[in-house]
This record gives C-alpha cells, sequence and structure tokens, in this order.
C-alpha cells in the first residue's frame, strides 16, 4: 500500500488564520538559520513516490478518486482521460463550478500521509485556445482536508485565468473562508509545487524556461492524512446570484458558459524534509532561495 492510511482519523485540524511569514531575526534559543548548502532536495521515491503518476497510460486513472464520488457530490467533470485527447497527458475540462469559500468544483485526487511534495507541469488553455475568456477559469494542485464539506479546509495553487488572464492563484481556505493571491505569469506551460513539511505549506511556480518562485507560506496544523490531488474550475461568471449562496450552487449544476482545458504532463510526489532549527514561515531562517531547494525536485 502507498501513503494512503487505512480507518479513521480522529483528529481535526485547520489553517491559521493569518496566512504570512515573518522576517524576524532568529535569536539563539529559537530557529537557526537553513543555508543553502544544508538544505536537501525533497526524496523521490518510497511509499509517496509510488503515487506519481506519468499519464503514459489510460489504465493510469486507476490511481486516482473522484471526490464527486467517495463524499457523494455534484460530478462537476465535462471530460477527463489519460492518453487519449492529448497524448501522455492527463486532460480534464470541468463544468461551471469554483472552488472558492464553500462553493466545490472539480477535484481528483490520492489520500496520502504526513509531509509531501507534490510537482505537476500544467497547460491552461481556453477552449478555443489562448487563455480562459470567464473569469476564474484555473487549474493545478491542491490539498484538501477529507471530509471538509461544512467547514472547508485546502491550500491550492493554479494558473489560468482569475480577476484577469494569466495568472497563478495561490491560495488557502479555513473553515469556508478563502484567502486567495494571484500572481502575474506568461501563458503555456507551468511548472507548479505545492507542499507541506512540518508546519508549514509551501506554494512555488516557475514559468517555462524560467526560475522558481514562492507564491506563498502558510502555516498549518491540518491533519496527517489530506487529499492531495488535480483541481480545475471556470466560469464564476455564470453564477451571477449565486455568488453569495454556496449551499444553492452546490446543490445541482449550474448552468453556463465553461472555458477551461488542462492538460497536465504529470504529476510527481516526494517526501520533503527540513531540520529541527529550521522555522520555513521565518524568511530570515530559511530564504525563498533555500526553500526553493528544499520543496523542489533536484534537476527540476
Amino acid at each position: 500500500m502507498r501513503a494512503k492510511v487505512a480507518g479513521v482519523l480522529a483528529v481535526v485540524g485547520a489553517l491559521s488564520a493569518c496566512g504570512t511569514t515573518t522576517t524576524a531575526q532568529p535569536s539563539p534559543t529559537g530557529p537557526g538559520v537553513l543555508t543553502l548548502d544544508k538544505a536537501k532536495a525533497p526524496e523521490p521515491g518510497g511509499e509517496v513516490g509510488e503515487a506519481s503518476t506519468e499519464f503514459q497510460n489510460a489504465t493510469d486513472m486507476s490511481m486516482w478518486t473522484k471526490l464527486s464520488e467517495t463524499e457523494k457530490d455534484v460530478d462537476r467533470i465535462g471530460k477527463l482521460d489519460i492518453n487519449k485527447t492529448v497524448k501522455g497527458s492527463l486532460y480534464l475540462e470541468p463544468r461551471t463550478s469554483a472552488w472558492f469559500d464553500g462553493f466545490r468544483g472539480p477535484f481528483v485526487y490520492q489520500e496520502l500521509a504526513g509531509d509531501v511534495l507534490m510537482y505537476a507541469r500544467v497547460k491552461v488553455e481556453g477552449k478555443k485556445g489562448g487563455q480562459p475568456k470567464r473569469k476564474f477559469s484555473l487549474g493545478g494542485l491542491m490539498a484538501r482536508q477529507p471530509g471538509s464539506y461544512a467547514k472547508p479546509n485546502w491550500v491550492s495553487i493554479t494558473t489560468g485565468t482569475a480577476d484577469k488572464s494569466g495568472q497563478v492563484e495561490v491560495k488557502y481556505t479555513q473553515d469556508g473562508s478563502s484567502k486567495p493571491q494571484e500572481l502575474a505569469v506568461k501563458s503555456g506551460w507551468v511548472d507548479l509545487a505545492l507542499g507541506r513539511v512540518g508546519r508549514v505549506f509551501v506554494a512555488l511556480y516557475r514559468e517555462e524556461g524560467g526560475k522558481w518562485k514562492v507564491g506563498r507560506r502558510w502555516p498549518s496544523n491540518l491533519p496527517d492524512v489530506l487529499q492531495w490531488g488535480i483541481t480545475a474550475y471556470t466560469d464564476w461568471d455564470s453564477y451571477n446570484l449565486l455568488k453569495k449562496d454556496a449551499a444553492k450552487a452546490n446543490a445541482k449544476l449550474v448552468k453556463g458558459v465553461p472555458d477551461l482545458k488542462l492538460t497536465v504532463d504529470f504529476v510527481r510526489f516526494l517526501r520533503p524534509e527540513l531540520p529541527e532549527y529550521a522555522d520555513a514561515l521565518n524568511t530570515a531562517s530559511v530564504s525563498d532561495e533555500v526553500l526553493i531547494k528544499a520543496m523542489t525536485p533536484a534537476g527540476a
């Protein structure tokens, strides 16, 4: 068995409300400074590595679970296949949907425990090519607390069109309240990384041909077992009067004008590790440069 955990998890956690980092200098009794030469890239392989998927065969779909099936929700996926629409890739078209506050969208995942780095190469387009035309049409990665429909808790990094096109959106949601941040990015293929190490969640991204950037660091005490996977959603414009009523919006498929195609080249899972003296929420303890080394695959 991979890093999936059998049985019922009794611990329930939630993201800290602040979601910010500090630059306070490390003290002799507090965190130390992790230098670049001491930082280690995440370890491939092991139990978590067995969850990695290159999407070369249609049978790879058996490794992934649809949230709509496990938690008995409306299926908001319009099209989903592997190595069919796009050779050697997972392809997903969402129906009108949203992951924001209590609103829900498509999600396919694997249930993994402990510290995890999820790394993927993705491309988001509108149905007729180019950037999606409808607002908040985004696709990428998410880590979610299982069974958290009533009080949603999750973190994500996605790319596509937010308020405007050409964005990476990093977002954490605590008890159904989402705090997004948008960062400009070029269109085309984008590398995304979402990881947890200790008490910290980290989102990173890289434009094709560019360098890794830290999108966000968040404090977290989410449960040990999370759903790690792929999400895509589109067409916030069509929610109209339902934008303040997630319960009604989630109860049925909303007719709209979905405009998103998500292509995922691969998803790879690794084990990140930081020394005990390092505080990844403190940029004076773990700089962006060091964090990037510790939370992206060696050679990637």
